[in-house]
């Protein structure tokens, strides 16, 4: 059977193929292949860069031109011709090896210096390289974006309802109001702190040599500083330095990534769950969607598959990154290929992640708020006042203020009628009496709206 978007056993590459294409050339085969391939090339530019390393002087302008067109020319049919040759090998790694050697062959100057493609590298020296790169890109350039966007919707629905009352509920029972705009704010804001602690993550990497010491380096050109040369790669590739490391790069800027991540998932699921029961309650209703079906058997629904596929996979993409968080920084000893086995899924998590964020933008534009039905919610619910009264009621002195409202209104609903007969009956200030009379659950909002518009 051909692989297609209908026999893909993950729906990453399946049913939800068109919201994941994005990442495909950044984080599929083919994009760590690519990204081994730039490693590789820009190692050999670096080594012809230091003085010390005679046998690879400084390249002609013809030579780094080559080199840069085999990387702009990179493309799948090149990609494949590594994967026949790891058929040989059967080793990933010194596939891209013999195959940038074979196109080597191809310039006289750079055919000389072919034996320095891959010099003194262990495979983790470019793996780790390859996959920082590949990690910062999909964040840099695909996911971020999406949250930015998702945040900017967000912040324009709470803005346009800052002063739209609504009944907050804690517990699930009827509690002070806020506003529509104020809720969404708060979305808003630990968006934002979270997004910031994702993208400060500093990808790392290391190209120190089997055990992490530069041993087959020292013995070779004990002239050279490699660490310094070390460093000077790998932060010309975009990366942090990390000085300290076994064969592998330990992982712990992965581990925070994707902790962070999964910290981001967690807001947007919670988000995802407040909606689908602010629709339950008819505070949002959804535009319906000509020819769209809500259920194979009742004509009338118009159901959140929305909200409810982006927690579905917000949930798969943060179980996926927390193991892999908690996993790949642990390592036997000097190395063990886990860690390489486990990394090829940080894919599909961050491919789920992308279809959450693209499903959340969906079904934030469908949503029409009802101003009717929020305000129903309210008018059935003046109980919600008997905070401010018995908050009132402290501040003059009067006696068991909280006992008093506690007896009027607990586990009961009361009308405006009850509630203004009781404040008739309170020895208050007539000014602070007036104030009381004056509120309704509309009105009794606080600073919401204001907190709505600051966002």
């Amino acid at each position: 059977m051909e692989l297609d978007t209908l026999t893909a056993l993950a729906p990453v590459d399946g049913r939800y193929a068109d919201k994941t294409e994005a990442l495909r050339p950044l984080l599929s085969e083919y994009g760590l292949i690519r990204h081994r391939v730039v490693v590789e090339v820009r190692w050999l530019q670096a080594l012809a860069s230091e003085p010390g390393i005679a046998e690879v002087p400084p390249l002609t302008e013809d030579a780094d031109a080559f080199l840069q067109g085999l990387l702009d020319g990179f493309d799948t049919e090149q990609a494949q011709r590594i994967k026949a040759i790891e058929a040989s090998t059967n080793h990933d790694v010194k596939a891209v090896e013999y195959y940038l050697k074979e196109r080597l062959a191809e310039h006289a100057e750079l055919a000389e210096r072919a034996e320095f493609v891959h010099f003194a590298c262990t495979s983790e020296d470019i793996n780790n390289l390859a996959w920082a790169c590949m990690l910062r890109a999909a964040r840099d350039e695909v996911l971020l974006p999406a949250i930015d966007s998702g945040i900017e919707q967000l912040r324009e629905l709470a803005h346009a309802h800052a002063e739209l009352p609504m009944l907050s509920r804690t517990h699930g029972q009827t509690a002070s109001p806020t506003t529509l705009g104020k809720e969404i704010a708060n979305v808003v804001h630990r968006l934002r702190e979270q997004r910031q602690r994702l993208a400060a993550v500093q990808p790392l990497g290391k190209i120190n040599g089997a055990v992490g010491n530069f041993n087959a380096h020292l013995v070779a050109y004990p002239e050279v500083d490699w660490p310094a040369l070390g460093r000077r790669y790998v932060e010309g590739l975009g990366l942090g330095w990390n000085p300290y490391t076994t064969q592998i790069e330990p992982h712990d800027w992965i581990a925070e990534y994707f902790d962070a991540l999964g910290r981001l998932n967690t807001v947007f699921l919670d988000l995802s769950r407040d909606m689908w029961g602010y629709i339950a309650l008819g505070y949002f209703g959804q535009r319906v969607v000509a020819g769209e079906v809500g259920s194979s058997t009742m004509p009338h629904k118009v159901n959140p598959i929305d909200f409810e596929n982006a927690e579905g996979n917000l949930g798969v993409a943060t179980a996926l990154l927390d193991h892999l968080g908690r996993k790949l920084p642990v390592s036997r000893w000097q190395r063990d290929l886990s860690d390489s086995t486990a990394l090829r899924s940080a894919a599909p998590g961050l491919a789920h992640v992308l279809i959450a964020l693209k499903s959340l933008e969906k079904g934030l534009g469908k949503l029409e708020v009802s101003p009717q039905r929020l305000g129903e919610d309210l008018e059935g619910a003046w109980e919600v006042l008997a905070e401010a009264i018995q908050t009132v009621m402290r501040r003059y002195g009067t006696e068991a203020p909280y006992e008093q409202l506690k007896a009027l209104t607990r586990g009961q609903h009361v009308d405006e009628a009850a509630l203004q007969a009781f404040i008739e009956g309170l020895e208050l200030p007539e000014a602070a009496k007036a104030q009381l009379r004056g509120l309704t659950p509309q009105r009794y909002i606080g600073n919401a709206a204001a907190q709505a518009r600051a966002v």
